[in-house]
């Protein structure tokens, strides 16, 4: 990629349901920007309701990129995004003094920001060994086995999805050291600049406006969405808050009360392990999404200097 030193990726996130959609195309607005998606479950063009994607009307505010771009049936991981992100922006910036990059799906921003870390290959063996344990054990079982083998990486892994688990646990198998240990933090110098703005909300607020969210989400018809892919659930990109817990409901193992506290909840969790991760990065500037004439003046000086 050319150097493009004068160039700068505006990276606006922060957890589900804060609001960065709205902030997003006010920022788009004043830049006459490009938005281009880090949240990793809009790539998916089936999923609309239970992802929150923008609406037609928002995305006719602002050229959007890798919103609806991929199909439930394709794999695509933080590594291909990275490739294919480096390429875009290559060409975005040629027309553009400013890109945005808004979600709140950690790796793959850090995949953006920072570049993916050199993760050893899984053997066939290995692979096929912890698959079986996962079967035969269950979740919990390998939830505590990452636990064990290595607590830095249980702590922010998405601990509900077993095939992370079972990633980060084939690592510590064929390596002896934990999958923590090859996240090394070596960051790839980037040819543009970067400015992190992030937004959050009192845990009460945020928590409050989740709930609401996920009820709308069923008014919405999110469960006639689920319903069109129940027989595909063995898909990883279908193993997400708010289709597997009614995957749950259609087989009967819960109510369907039961299964929209626990779309709540673990919307909840998920917001609180992003908040932990996001936190640890003090190159992101925080404001409340009611700030938006803060906001935008403080991108505007950044931009400025």
């Amino acid at each position: 990629m050319s150097d493009t030193k004068d160039k700068t990726l505006i990276v606006l996130l922060g957890p589900t349901g804060v609001g960065k959609t709205e902030i997003s195309l006010q920022l788009a607005s004043n830049f006459a920007c490009p938005i281009v998606s880090s949240d990793s479950r809009q790539f998916y063009r089936e999923l609309k309701i239970g992802t929150a994607a923008p609406t037609p009307s928002e995305l006719a505010r602002a050229t959007h990129y890798f919103i609806g771009s991929h199909s439930i049936f394709d794999t695509y991981n933080a590594g291909e995004y990275e490739a294919d992100l480096m390429q875009l922006l290559e060409k975005l910036f040629q027309e553009n003094d400013v890109v945005m990059l808004v979600g709140g799906s950690m790796m793959y921003i850090d995949a953006v920001c920072n570049g993916i870390d050199d993760i050893p290959t899984v053997d066939e063996e290995t692979r096929n060994r912890w698959k079986t344990i996962y079967e035969e054990n269950g979740l919990e079982y390998i939830q505590n086995e990452l636990k064990r083998l290595d607590p830095v990486h249980y702590e922010e892994v998405d601990r509900m999805n077993y095939k992370r688990v079972l990633h980060a646990l084939e690592i510590c198998s064929i390596t002896g050291k934990p999958y923590s240990d090859f996240r090394t933090g070596r960051i790839k110098e980037r040819p543009f600049n970067i400015l992190k703005i992030g937004l959050n909300r009192p845990r009460p607020e945020l928590y409050e406006r989740i709930n609401a969210r996920v009820l709308k989400m069923l008014e919405d018809g999110l469960i006639d969405e689920a319903r069109l892919f129940l027989e595909h659930r063995h898909l990883n990109t279908l193993n997400t808050v708010g289709y597997k817990e009614l995957f749950e409901y259609f087989a009967g193992n819960w109510s369907l009360d039961f299964a929209v506290n626990m779309i709540q909840q673990n919307s909840r969790r998920y917001a609180k392990r992003q908040l932990t991760w996001f936190n640890r990065d003090n190159e992101i500037h925080w404001f409340h999404p009611e700030e938006k004439e803060q906001i935008i003046t403080f991108a505007k000086t950044q931009l400025q200097k």
